[in-house]
C-alpha cells in the first residue's frame, strides 16, 4: 500500500483513445485541485496503445519522452510493481478481462469504463477485487458523466427500487432528436451523428440497443442486488423508426426515445418460487410529453428511478463524449486512490443470479402502424384480432387513404408482450392487411 507521506499515485492507463486522451488532459488540468481536496496526485506513468505510430494529440504526462510512456505491451503495465492504479479504457471482453484480473490479483485497484466487459463477466471481476481487498470502480460504464453507479451502490442501498428507465445511449438519442425536430430521415441523422463523433463507423452496438442493454444490465444488478448479464436483456433498435411514427407520436403529444428499462416483479403466486423476477429490456418507445424523459435531447442521457420510499428521481447529464466520460473516470480514480492509501476498499455487492422474467410476460401499452386495403370491413377485422387476443384498443387514427390503400395506427391499453405478438401474427394473416410497418411500446404517464 502507498505511504501517507507520498501523495503521488502512479497510474497505468490501458487505452488512449477518445476518452483516454481526454483523461490525460483532465488529470494535467485538475491535479492541483485534486491534491488539495483529496490528498492524492496522479502521475500517468505508462500508457498502453494498439499502435505506437498513430498520431495523437495527447500531451505526454510530465514532459517525458513519448517512448518512455507509450507501449503496446499492456501486460508490462499491469505487472509493473511501480504502478499503483490501473485504468482500463480499451473496451471489449478480452484482453481487458485478463488484464484487469492480473491487476487485481497483484493488489492494484482498477477503474474501468468497459460496460461490455462488466455486463458479461462483472461478477468474476468483482469477486477478484474483493479477494484482493482493492476497489474496482466503473462509474463511466453506465451513463457517461452521469453519476448513477455510486447512488445505486451507496445512496440508494436501502431503497426498494421498483423500476429504472433511462435514455443511456447518446448516439440514438441524437439521431431521434434530429428526426423529431428537423424531419431528418434515419440514414441522414445517423450520418451526421458519425460525422460529429457520436457514432462509430460501425454503429451496430448503439442503434441495435446492445450498448444500452449492457448499461441496463449493470444498473439492474446494482439496483436489485442480483446478477444480471447482457444475455438477459431483450433488445430492439431504432433502425425501423420512421417519419410516420415520429409524426403520429407528435400528434398524440408523445416523443420517441430509445429506452433501457429494468423492472422488479413480485414472485408469481402460482410459481412455487418465492424469488422476485427481473425484466430488462431495450426498445424504442413513445414517451408522453409531460414525462421528464421526453425533454432529454441530442446526445444527453437521463436515468429515471422509481423507489418505494424515495419516490421518483431523475439523473441527467452528458452521456457521451471524451471529456464528460473522463470526468467520471477521474472521480473513480480519486475514490480508488484514497481508499488504497488507507488500506481499505468498498466491495461491489454480490447477489445470486437473477430470475429473469420472460419478455412475453412483461406488460406495456403499444402503438401499431399498418397499411391495409381501403375497403369496408377491414377495421372490424383488425379490431377483431386485437379482441381475440385480449387486447383493448385505446385509440385509432387513419393517417392517409389513396382509395386503394389506407394507413392505420392504433394505440392499445396495457397488454402482455405475448398477447401482442399473437395479435401481430393474426393481423399479418388478414388478406386486407398489406404490411405492418411499426410496433412501438408506449410509456404511460
Amino acid at each position: 500500500m502507498g505511504s501517507d507521506l507520498d501523495s503521488t499515485i502512479r497510474v497505468g492507463l490501458l487505452g488512449c483513445g477518445h476518452v483516454g486522451g481526454a483523461l490525460v488532459s483532465l488529470i494535467e488540468e485538475r491535479n492541483g485541485e485534486v491534491e488539495q481536496s483529496a490528498g492524492v496526485r496522479f502521475d500517468v506513468t505508462r500508457v498502453a496503445v494498439r499502435n505506437l505510430s498513430k498520431h495523437r494529440d495527447t500531451v505526454v504526462p510530465g514532459g517525458r519522452n513519448h517512448e518512455d510512456v507509450f507501449t503496446t505491451d499492456a501486460e508490462s503495465i499491469v505487472n509493473d510493481p511501480d504502478i499503483d492504479l490501473v485504468v482500463e479504457l480499451i473496451g471489449g471482453v478480452e484482453p481487458a478481462r485478463s488484464l484487469i484480473l492480473d491487476s487485481l490479483k497483484s493488489g492494484k485497484p482498477v477503474v474501468t469504463g468497459n460496460k461490455e466487459l462488466l455486463a458479461n463477466v462483472g461478477a468474476e471481476l468483482y469477486a477478484a477485487a474483493a479477494a484482493s481487498g482493492v476497489d474496482i470502480l466503473f462509474e463511466a460504464a453506465a451513463a457517461g458523466a452521469i453519476p448513477i453507479v455510486r447512488p445505486l451502490r451507496e445512496s440508494l442501498l436501502g431503497e426498494d427500487v421498483k423500476r429504472i428507465m433511462g435514455i443511456v445511449n447518446g448516439t440514438t438519442n441524437y439521431i431521434l432528436t434530429k428526426m423529431t425536430e428537423e424531419g431528418a430521415d434515419y440514414a441522414a441523422a445517423l450520418a451526421e451523428a458519425q460525422q460529429r463523433g457520436y457514432a462509430e463507423r460501425d454503429p451496430t452496438a448503439d442503434v441495435e440497443g446492445y450498448d444500452a442493454g449492457a448499461k441496463a444490465a449493470i444498473m439492474a444488478s446494482l439496483a436489485f442486488g442480483v446478477q444480471v448479464v447482457a444475455g438477459d436483456v431483450y433488445h430492439e433498435g431504432i433502425a425501423g423508426v420512421t417519419a410516420s411514427d415520429i409524426a403520429f407520436a407528435e400528434r398524440f403529444n408523445h416523443v420517441i426515445k430509445l429506452l433501457a428499462v429494468a423492472q422488479r416483479f413480485a414472485p408469481a403466486e402460482d410459481s412455487g418460487d418465492d424469488r422476485f423476477e427481473v425484466g430488462v429490456t431495450v426498445y424504442p418507445a413513445m414517451v408522453p410529453d409531460e414525462h421528464p424523459l421526453a425533454s432529454v435531447r441530442d446526445s444527453f442521457n437521463a436515468v429515471f428511478i422509481e423507489g418505494e420510499a424515495a419516490g421518483e428521481m431523475m439523473f441527467y447529464g452528458r452521456g457521451a463524449g471524451g471529456t464528460p466520460t473522463a470526468s467520471a473516470v477521474l472521480g473513480d480514480m480519486i475514490d480508488a486512490a484514497t481508499n488504497w492509501k488507507r488500506s481499505t476498499f468498498r466491495p461491489v455487492p454480490q447477489g445470486p443470479r437473477a430470475k429473469i422474467r420472460p419478455v412475453d410476460n412483461i406488460e406495456t401499452a403499444y402503438y401499431l402502424n399498418m397499411s391495409t386495403v381501403d375497403s369496408s370491413g377491414v377495421l372490424a377485422a383488425v379490431a377483431g384480432a386485437f379482441a381475440a387476443n385480449g387486447i383493448s384498443i385505446r385509440s385509432m387514427d387513419q393517417q392517409e387513404s389513396t382509395g386503394e390503400t389506407a394507413r392505420l395506427s392504433f394505440l392499445t391499453h396495457t397488454a402482455f408482450e405475448g398477447q401482442m405478438q399473437s395479435t401481430i401474427a393474426a393481423i399479418s394473416e388478414l388478406e386486407a392487411v398489406e404490411e405492418i410497418h411499426s410496433v412501438l411500446r408506449v410509456v404511460e404517464s
